[in-house]
């Protein structure tokens, strides 16, 4: 099995659309949820995009995708990795290519000097809590993600701030 984990490119827009479609099977989200290819597009490769993704390929096929963004962890005066994805096609899943990547991810980190990689996982995914685990990634108990979107987002964001 040949593996190569590489930046993404604009011709991949397409498959990671189909693959982002996926995890959204995969995590049961309402499908209609899911950007369309040209907001994948724009998010992942215009020229004002905070993103980036990662391909990794196997034997030559698109197996899965990882969406990164960087930011800055204040409290450690350092720069932090956010992973947002990373995800594979089920045929492509437990060969190892999921570790090849998350590696490939913290070699970006390191290179870029950054103090962390952080990332979320649904509670119910035991499959993907248990492989983070193996590579010594710990859950953060001490922390509650929050999060404003949609209607509450429109509305707070409309709010006389006095």
């Amino acid at each position: 099995m040949s593996v190569m984990i590489r930046p993404a490119r604009l011709e991949d827009a397409d498959a990671i659309y189909n693959m982002i479609n996926g995890l959204a099977v995969y995590r049961d989200a309402p499908l209609e949820s899911v950007p369309d290819i040209e907001e994948v597009r724009k998010s992942l490769f215009s020229p004002e995009t905070t993103a980036e993704a990662c391909i990794c390929e196997i034997d030559g096929i698109i197996a899965g995708y990882s969406v990164i963004s960087m930011s800055h962890a204040a409290w450690l005066g350092r720069r932090s990795l956010n992973m947002e994805d990373l995800y594979f096609t089920p045929d492509y899943r437990g060969r190892g290519a999921g570790k090849a990547m998350l590696q490939y991810i913290a070699q970006l980190a390191v290179s870029r000097q950054c103090s962390r990689i952080e990332w979320n996982v649904l509670e119910w995914d035991n499959c993907a809590k248990e492989f983070y685990h193996s590579i010594d990634a710990l859950p953060l108990s001490e922390w509650v993600r929050y999060r404003l979107d949609g209607p509450a987002l429109q509305k707070f964001a409309a709010r006389d701030a006095s």
